[in-house]
């Protein structure tokens, strides 16, 4: 259910800082169009983290409203509070979301075995659970033998957006989680060489700027077709590496920006991209041919 190109979806704010849900019906129609499987709405892309819980809600409702089944939409529901957490999940449930993205407690630090339990006590409210470990935000990596061990014991859980950057580690999962338990890239630049060791597919920042290039090289490579997905691979490898050259979201929003589909407005503690950076944006979205 949960494969192919998922984008990771920013966040329009106006310039006072309110929410532009008119925006995120506006991306959902164009990502739709442009061939993308599924919506991740509040997720880190989409600055959650600075969202209020009216905002948060707001969010997920317009975007399971206005997508109406066309394609899944997994919501952000993560939290290092499992309580919080919890209580995310089952709202995400009670909105109509396919599924939720629940990350590794961030800051806390838990050993495995609190990971476990924190997403055994996700697992309870009853929807599908997409993990995610993203050791880079939350100082912590979830080791392959608990992703291993959820991926056997919690009934819900369906999926792990696997951010380590560890191919071995990814490898590990895959070749020994049962086999309706998917492997996502949690790193754009790595979507095609983890596919080519099983991941079908990838929660993805680059999916925002090149919704349709990206959905056809991880078909491609899902079909086998290695060459045309490489093809595509190394055409977006620069925007991939250079969504990374200041803190994610900044350069995706700028260069959503630079493409006239959204204000590029941020929440602080995020603040706008250094013009030097912002100019290099420009120049790799002109090679696409994604700006004038």
């Amino acid at each position: 259910m949960f494969t192919g190109s998922c984008v990771a979806l920013v966040t329009p704010f106006n310039s006072d800082g309110s929410l532009n849900l008119e925006k995120v019906r506006e991306l959902i129609d164009w990502h739709i169009a442009e061939g993308t499987n599924a919506i991740v709405p509040c997720g880190t892309t989409g600055e959650s983290v600075t969202l209020s819980q009216a905002e948060y809600e707001s969010v997920i409702k317009t975007a399971i409203e206005h997508v109406a089944g066309r394609v899944p939409v997994i919501a952000g529901a993560g939290s290092n509070n499992t309580a919080k957490a919890v209580e995310l999940a089952q709202f995400c449930k009670d909105a109509g979301a396919d599924a939720v993205l629940t990350i590794v407690p961030y800051y806390n630090k838990p050993m495995p075995e609190g990971m476990f339990q924190h997403f055994k006590a996700v697992n309870e409210v009853n929807i599908p659970m997409v993990l995610y470990n993203v050791p880079g935000r939350t100082g912590k990596n979830m080791p392959a033998q608990t992703t291993l061990r959820c991926a056997c014991e919690l009934s819900n859980a369906v999926a792990v957006k696997e951010a380590s950057g560890d191919l071995e580690q990814a490898m590990e999962i895959i070749t020994n989680t049962p086999s309706n338990f998917h492997v996502l890239s949690g790193e754009d630049a790595l979507t095609l060489p983890m596919i080519a060791v099983g991941a079908k597919g990838c929660i993805s920042v680059v999916a925002n700027e090149t919704p349709k290039k990206f959905s056809q090289m991880i078909a491609h490579a899902l079909a086998g077709e290695w060459d045309q997905a490489r093809t595509l691979h190394y055409q977006l490898l620069s925007l991939m590496q250079f969504n990374f050259a200041e803190t994610n979201p900044i350069p995706v929003k700028t260069a959503l920006g630079l493409m006239g589909k959204i204000e590029p407005n941020f929440r602080l503690p995020l603040t706008s991209m250094s013009p030097d950076n912002t100019e290099k944006m420009k120049s790799i979205l002109t090679d696409l041919n994604l700006v004038p």
